[in-house]
This record gives C-alpha cells, sequence and structure tokens, in this order.
C-alpha cells in the first residue's frame, strides 16, 4: 500500500495533519509520501503510483486550495482511493464527493484512515462513528519527507531577531458552541486531549530539528486547564530557552486568571484571542460568552501581568455600521492595542461555510444568498452598500501596503472610517516607543 498524503495550506506552519497520520499509517507498514503544495510541486508520478490519496483540510482556505489538485488527481489516477480529512471535510462533503473523493472524515481522523488504508472499509463507506468523536491514543507525529522547519513560519521579534518556529496540538475540538466557529459542526461542544507524553516528544522532536518556539494550536487551550499547565510545565522544564504561544477565549483567561503566571513564567510569549467584536450585541448573537468589559478586564490583566495578548475580529458582518467599525478601531488605539493586531484582522469579513449555526439567526438568512460552491460559503450583502465598499477598501489598503508598520497602516484605515463615518477620530496620548511585540509572520486566521 502506498499513501499519498497532501496539504495545501496550513498557516505557513509544518502540517501536523500530514505528520500526525503518517505516524499511524507507517505503524502498520504503509510506504507515505508527504506533501506540502505551498512548499513543493506536486509530482504526477507519485501521483500515479499512490494506492491511498489524502487531503488535510483543515480551515476554509485549504479546502479551496484542494478543489483544482483534486480533480486533477483524480484524473491522474482513477483507480486511487481519495480521502478528504479535517474539520473543513465535513463541511464540504458534497462537494468534495462532486469532485471524486471516496471518503470524508472529519475529527479525529488518524484511526479512521488507518482503517482505510488497510482496505478493512469499502469504498464510499459510512465512518464507524458517524455521530460521536472516537478516543483516540494518539502517536507521536512523524514528520519525516516533510520540508524542514526552516521553511516555515517564524516567531518575530520587536528586535528584529526571528525565531523557527513549530507546531503541536494538545487538545482537539472546544467545549464551546460559538455560532460562527466551524469546529463547533463537527465536534458540538466535544473536546479530546492528547496525551502528555506524546505531546512531549512532538515538541523535543521539533526543538531538536531546531524550533525554538512552539504554536499550540488547540482551538482553546484552557478547555482542560490542568492538562494544559501540566504540559506547559514539563515543556519549559525541559527547553527552557524555547518561547510559545496558545489561544485562549476571553471569558477563559477572566476564569482561570490565577493561572496565567504560570504561562508567562513557563516562556508564553503571547496568547492569541478571538474577542471578534467590542458590540455586547454582536458578542451575544455569535454566542462568544463575553462582553465588552470582559475585553476590557483581561488587557488590564495583560497589561499588569506583562504579557502580550493578541486579539483577533470579526470586523466585517451583518451588524457592522460605520460607527461600529470605528469604534472596534478606537478601542484598539484606546487600549494601546494597535502593536498587538495583525492588519488583516481589521478587515476579517464573517464566512457562513456549510452547517455553520450562523444561518440560524433571521438576519444573516435575510442577507445571506444560496451556497455559493465557487467560494464554499453562503455569499452575503450587507444591508448598507457603504459598509460593503468600506470592506473592500480596507482589504485592498492591506494587501497593497503588506511590509508597512503596523501603526501607519492601522492610522490610514482609521482615518478613512472615520472620514467616511463623518466622525471625529477621538484624541489619545502618543503611544509609546513600540516595546518587544512578538508575532507570528503569517497572521492569516481563515
Amino acid at each position: 500500500m502506498r499513501a499519498l498524503l497532501i496539504s495545501t495550506y496550513d498557516l505557513g506552519r509544518q502540517p501536523f495533519g500530514l505528520a500526525s497520520p503518517a505516524a499511524w499509517l507507517r505503524r502498520e507498514g504503509v510506504e507515505v509520501r508527504l506533501v506540502d503544495v505551498a512548499k513543493e510541486k506536486l509530482d504526477p508520478d507519485e501521483v500515479a503510483g499512490a494506492d491511498l490519496i489524502a487531503f488535510h483540510l483543515p480551515m476554509h482556505t485549504a479546502t479551496r486550495l484542494a478543489g483544482p489538485i483534486i480533480r486533477s488527481v483524480r484524473s491522474g489516477n482513477p483507480a486511487a482511493r481519495i480521502c478528504a480529512y479535517g474539520v473543513y471535510a465535513p463541511l464540504n462533503e458534497t462537494w468534495l464527493r462532486s469532485l471524486g473523493v471516496n471518503d470524508v472524515l472529519g475529527g479525529e481522523f488518524e484511526d479512521e484512515l488507518t482503517v482505510i488504508a488497510k482496505g478493512l472499509r469499502p469504498r464510499n463507506a459510512e465512518p464507524r462513528t458517524p455521530n460521536g468523536i472516537p478516543r483516540l491514543h494518539f502517536l507521536v507525529p512523524d514528520r519525516s519527507g516533510l520540508p524542514p522547519l526552516s521553511r516555515y513560519v517564524t516567531l518575530q521579534l520587536g528586535d528584529g531577531t526571528r525565531r523557527t518556529a513549530g507546531y503541536t496540538e494538545a487538545s482537539r475540538g472546544c467545549r464551546h458552541l460559538c455560532r460562527h466557529c466551524p469546529i463547533v459542526p463537527v465536534y458540538e461542544g466535544q473536546f479530546r486531549v492528547v496525551q502528555p507524553d506524546v505531546v512531549l516528544a512532538d515538541i523535543a522532536a521539533q526543538v531538536a530539528a531546531g524550533a525554538r518556539h512552539i504554536t499550540f494550536g488547540d482551538p482553546d487551550f484552557f478547555n482542560g486547564p490542568a492538562h494544559a499547565l501540566r504540559i506547559v510545565e514539563a515543556f519549559h522544564d525541559a527547553h527552557r530557552e524555547v518561547t510559545y504561544d496558545v489561544t485562549i477565549k476571553i471569558e477563559h483567561l477572566l476564569k482561570h486568571r490565577e493561572l496565567l503566571p504560570r504561562l508567562r513564567d513557563t516562556g508564553c510569549a503571547f496568547v492569541t484571542s478571538a474577542v471578534e467584536s467590542v458590540d455586547d450585541r454582536v458578542l451575544a448573537l455569535l454566542r462568544k460568552g463575553h462582553t465588552r468589559a470582559d475585553f476590557l478586564a483581561v488587557v488590564g490583566l495583560f497589561r499588569s501581568l506583562g504579557m502580550t495578548l493578541a486579539p483577533t475580529f470579526v470586523a466585517f458582518h451583518p451588524w457592522t455600521t460605520l460607527a461600529s467599525y470605528c469604534d472596534m478601531l478606537d478601542v484598539i488605539e484606546q487600549q494601546q492595542l494597535v502593536d498587538q493586531v495583525a492588519p488583516i484582522q481589521l478587515g476579517i469579513r464573517l464566512l457562513i461555510p456549510q452547517g455553520s449555526r450562523m444561518l440560524e439567526l433571521d438576519d444573516v438568512r435575510q442577507v445571506a444568498g444560496a451556497f455559493d460552491p465557487g467560494t464554499l460559503t453562503y455569499r452575503w450583502t450587507h444591508g448598507e452598500p457603504e459598509i460593503d465598499r468600506l470592506h473592500e477598501e480596507v482589504v485592498a489598503e492591506i494587501g497593497s501596503r503588506l511590509t508597512a508598520h503596523r501603526r501607519q497602516l492601522f492610522d490610514a484605515i482609521a482615518r478613512r472610517a472615520h472620514e467616511r463615518a463623518g466622525l471625529a477620530r477621538p484624541q489619545v496620548p502618543p503611544l509609546p516607543a513600540r516595546a518587544t511585540i512578538p508575532y507570528l509572520n503569517e497572521p492569516w486566521y481563515c
């Protein structure tokens, strides 16, 4: 059996979603080739010689990029069994099968993919656990055959230095049911931990390969806070010069505030948190579990602890107004967060994929059209055309100035938005000289 595992896009990271199943398949004697088409070309001879070809689809962009490659692979090897796996696979099952995909797997895919490779599951059969997320004992990911970490995303430090970055996962899924999140239709409030010894061995292997920073890709690192702290403390004991970053909900940062010093003291460079909005009505509609006041409290908490918070936003949605967009910018500026917000976050537009619980809302159904297989979304138009025009202008501004200083780009966007809204821009004290704000150099989140 020869298996070809393909990644199309993974936020500039070395694909964990190839390395993890590779370990399972190789344990069973399967000959495995890993190809990250974001970094290397797909060899037609390898396609033609594969018995199983599997695509990892962890996000929207990766899924769209996979479409033409799946068509090409099906044409180049009609006899191959083609599988799609990852969070965005079950959300787009009908479309994927129309391209020639035989098997569609969602969360915790490693065991099921191994069953397929061993020929123990008929083509086009339903997964063995169609209505639940299996509990697996994971294996240490096998990254052999992937491009080196030096070709992937780096941690940028304020003094101009860079650190080679690795990536791992200490848990999957999420306990929460945020309405806009693509994880929710797949995991439905469930989450699964990865055994600590597996996580620590994966980190050790990446440190040996040159990593000096690790991103924990858990949807929420504090879904299981005791599990999370056990891992980072052991990690820090073993690799004291290696930093890390995590993603944690505002709600959890407040609930577990007593744990934050332990993150700081074990080398946490920054914490990403999906703030999404500073409008309490919108936060309630999204079921985020926090308020504007909660967000501001966390900002103050992080400042008092000397920690870096990296907020993310859904800046454009059906409830955005010119005034509310300006309010979001004003909060970012007043809270001295300009350096900590990636410019692309000022232009993020709500995505409504298949299965999205956003479609439960009348306001969303009224503006959403039919599902568009070209974009893999329900395309929507804002009720006020000037909001869509502003979005286009903001995205164009960001795209044309990718190397601009964050403050300069923020200032240009804020001036444009306030002029469009007819609002005076609040006077705020000048920002202090830029401190060392660490960030990853590929900050896209979709």
